[in-house]
């Protein structure tokens, strides 16, 4: 071994080892400095966070003022995943992020495609507040800007967004074409050459022409990448721009050298590279161009969600109808919608009857009929009748807006699976930049001659192939096109956690009354002695109940008006506390009520009790009647099982779930129900109180527990369970506590969730292997390790095409879910099972499994 390559091979080990010092050495964190009891500090963002590491202290509010002075999708958003926070950051404009840290910790934080990021240390609130300085301040939690102006609304960020996405595709394909032009006659001279000087000018073999052609394409061209990459650098991290900065900035300096000083050099190392140097770069803007319209494509389902909302309602104030903006309606306002509008606004209806589409925010395709207090959802479409209606809900309180502000949430979010890629991308350009100087010296030293050359072009392909950008892509793009596709399908999820966690569910618990069951009675059957008719019947106990407030009656009363039946207005009304009522009605004398009731009445009731049996066995609600003193009849009411329950159990059922319900009602009544629907495991005579705590003996059981519920009760449940789904018809309480809501309240969400749940985290696993894999076969081949066997060298043009098609090929797979289909339920009858029943905590007995 010669002097020469004993010095090249101690100078690599001493730069790799000072590469190692700074980029892993520990870094000094930037402390926040307090004023008015508040933490304030300044993070600059340009091709990095500086500085990247600030502490701050636990318990004490903290503003953190973003500047950013740049522009492009990369850092067009910062998140916090593990605060839960998120905010925009719009071009060369200053953000603030507003929180208060409740626990001590080291979190970090990144850009939205996570190659950006930076650490916030969080240090234990132990020590004294300086003097002067209040200690715990109130302060909100959340994203606000700067100077008090309130925070953008969704379709303002997006705007600003959309808008910078422009500005960048048009950038880019600016120099894409500028990069062509000037490379194609250096690549043509270098390609057609072996084939003759005769097909090429003479003049662009000179060096000094080519120098004049890629100069511009080195420093126009590829200044974004350049900037970027040494910026990321001296921010003392680095990522994909970095790399092949280094490597174009190595071919590019050695050609020039040999152009300028070429006596200098041995006559056998005299070849220059600026065909190379104007192909990478072209290629990689040209890829950067097809990557930003592909990523545009995963927020569709935001641009789509607010194209739905309506610009105008036709509001009636003073008896004057007048149309104003949507933005001018306030709580209150009376509106008139028309056959073939849309709702502008969350409201209810004062009069009028119709059918409302409400498939573009609940999924659902079927209209929904609406009626005198019935709710409606903005940015539905009204088809049949016109409606007179109340705003309830305006401007970023509307359905619409928080279903947008929830997928943007979502969307920033990070799934647990992305800590693989975050591990891996920390280390990951450091040992790429080692692995490159390691292959020159192998090179240098045993390579064949010219060494120099051959070593320079094969470090220049290690430093361009290595794409740590298609491991960065691999999670954020498949979460913000799931979490759109959710959204579209009525389907709310709240973190890109709760969309992996779904996956792994084993067992789902399902509250009976709201989520299996509609949640109000309904007439359910009718059964007349032969005394009267059985519609006869039932328009006598109607119009008896027609002045009663109870639950049955406006069950009675509705069913009877769905049979085509009038009910008449009773001549006398009577209500007994507890047993029933009686009123004249038609003329005819009727009693309706408990068997106490009749019985005092001196009315046989034998007959009318073993039909009550027979309808309690089957989980209804029986009501005597009377006609005349003579038995006539019962009536039962049931809170009726949904639509599509059955169908949808019956689906969960074959991804492999374990289904159990989960009630208060009694055992036998909650087993009736069950089964209705198909399930054979039974949580009966649960007080709300104890419905978490059935939840936590079902995860001591080893299970992955999905709870599904709408009422203030569920809550608690929601909360303690792996994954947390709300029926989006329920309370708020439910759907605050829950990880994903189901806006249309149809079990069928459900289904529909666990399988988007499934195969984004399919694509995303998908997506980490074509980006381990490439990098896993493409850097040993840019090293050399073919040379050996076949005498095959990569050269750096190549690997900049393989680079771009490994972020291209992540991109593309992620887009994939966009077209995911969101299948409605087969119908299915329920199977003949025999339910297991378990009694609730507190009353439980043993009862075998």
């Amino acid at each position: 071994m010669s002097g020469v390559d004993v010095a090249v091979l101690v100078g690599a080990a001493l730069v790799i080892t000072g590469l190692a010092w700074y980029f892993f050495a520990p870094r000094r964190a930037q402390a926040a400095t307090v004023g008015d009891g508040v933490q304030r500090l300044q993070v600059r963002v340009s091709g990095g966070y500086s500085p990247n590491v600030v502490e701050v202290r636990q318990g004490v509010p903290v503003e953190i003022e973003f500047d950013r002075q740049e522009t492009g999708d990369c850092t067009s958003r910062v998140v916090f995943p593990d605060l839960h926070l998120s905010a925009a950051l719009p071009g060369y404009q200053r953000t603030t992020v507003r929180f208060t840290p409740e626990q001590a910790g080291s979190f970090g934080f990144a850009c939205g495609m996570n190659m950006v990021s930076g650490t916030l240390v969080v240090t234990p609130n132990d020590v004294a507040t300086p003097s002067g300085e209040s200690e715990t301040p109130t302060a909100a939690s959340g994203c606000a800007p700067v100077d008090g102006v309130a925070e953008p609304t969704a379709a303002e960020v997006e705007a600003t967004q959309a808008e910078e996405r422009r500005a960048e595709s048009a950038d880019l394909i600016r120099r894409v074409v500028i990069g062509a032009a000037f490379t194609l006659p250096v690549l043509y001279a270098v390609m057609v050459h072996p084939l003759g000087a005769k097909w090429v000018p003479g003049i662009l073999f000179d060096h000094w022409v080519q120098l004049a052609f890629i100069t511009p394409v080195m420093f126009y061209v590829g200044w974004p990448i350049h900037r970027t990459g040494w910026l990321a650098l001296a921010h003392r991290s680095a990522d994909m721009n970095s790399l092949i900065t280094l490597g174009t900035l190595a071919a590019y300096g050695y050609s020039l050298l040999v152009t300028v000083a070429s006596g200098v050099l041995p006559a056998d190392v005299r070849d220059v590279y600026f065909e190379a140097v104007g192909v990478i770069l072209t290629l990689l803007m040209l890829g950067r161009l097809l990557e930003a319209r592909a990523k545009a494509g995963t927020g569709e389902a935001i641009r789509a969600l607010l194209g739905l909302q309506a610009r105008t309602a036709r509001v009636v104030r003073e008896g004057i109808e007048t149309e104003l903006p949507v933005d001018e309606v306030i709580v209150g306002d009376q509106i008139v919608i028309h056959p073939g509008e849309k709702i502008p606004v969350d409201a209810t209806v004062l009069s009028g009857q119709s059918a409302v589409d409400e498939s573009m925010v609940t999924g659902e395709s079927i209209p929904v009929t609406k009626y005198t207090g019935d709710a409606v959802i903005g940015a539905t479409l009204n088809t049949t009748g016109s409606l007179r209606v109340r705003a309830t809900k305006v401007g970023a309180d509307t359905m619409l807006a928080q279903i947008v502000r929830m997928v943007q949430q979502a969307q920033a979010s990070r799934a647990p699976i992305q800590r693989l890629a975050d591990a891996l991308s920390a280390y990951f350009v450091p040992v790429v930049i080692a692995t490159a100087l390691i292959t020159f010296v192998i090179w240098f030293i045993a390579g064949p001659t010219p060494t120099l050359t051959q070593a320079l072009v094969s470090a220049v392909a290690v430093l361009i192939i290595a794409c740590p950008c298609a491991l960065g892509l691999a999670t954020p793009l498949s979460i913000m096109v799931a979490t759109g596709k959710g959204a579209r399908a009525g389907i709310l999820i709240r973190s890109a956690e709760a969309l992996e966690t779904a996956q792994n569910l084993d067992t789902i618990v399902l509250d009976k009354t709201g989520t299996i069951t509609t949640g109000k009675p309904a007439l359910t059957d009718v059964r007349a002695t032969g005394t009267v008719a059985e519609n006869e019947l039932l328009m006598l106990v109607a119009g008896a109940e027609a002045d009663s407030e109870h639950p049955i009656a406006s069950a009675v009363i509705a069913g009877a008006r769905g049979r085509g039946i009038t009910v008449p207005a009773p001549a006398a009304f009577d209500s007994i506390t507890g047993k029933g009522v009686q009123a004249t009605v038609a003329g005819r004398s009727v009693l309706v009520g408990t068997a106490t009731l009749l019985a005092e009445n001196g009315i046989d009731t034998a007959e009318l009790e073993q039909i009550s049996t027979e309808l309690a066995a089957a989980g209804k609600t029986p009501v005597l009647a009377a006609v005349d003193s003579y038995p006539a009849g019962v009536i039962a009411v049931a809170d009726t099982v949904k639509g599509d329950s059955v169908s949808a159990i019956a689906a969960l059922r074959a991804l492999g779930l374990h289904v159990v319900m989960i009630s208060g009602d009694s055992a036998r009544t909650a087993a009736a129900i069950a089964a209705q629907v198909g399930i054979d495991r039974v949580l009966a005579e649960v007080l709300p109180e104890h419905k978490a705590g059935e939840v936590r003996r079902l995860q001591a059981e080893g299970r992955q527990v999905g709870m599904v519920g709408d009422g203030i009760n569920d809550a608690p449940a929601l909360a303690q369970a792996d994954v947390g789904l709300a029926i989006g018809t329920g309370t708020d309480v439910a759907i605050e506590a829950a990880d994903i809501t189901l806006i249309s309240g149809s079990l069928a969400g459900v289904v529909t969730a666990i399988r988007l749940s499934r195969a984004t985290m399919r694509n995303i696993r998908q997506n980490l292997f074509f980006a381990l894999i490439y990098n896993a076969v493409g850097i040993p081949l840019a090293a050399g390790a073919l040379y050996p066997l076949l005498g095959l060298r990569l050269s750096p043009m190549v690997a900049a095409a393989a680079m771009t098609l490994s972020s291209l090929s992540v991109v593309g797979n992620a887009n994939r879910l966009r077209h995911y289909p969101i299948k409605p339920l087969p119908t299915t009858e329920a199977p003949a099972v025999e339910p297991h029943r378990e009694v609730g905590a507190g009353q439980r007995e043993s009862l075998a499994t």
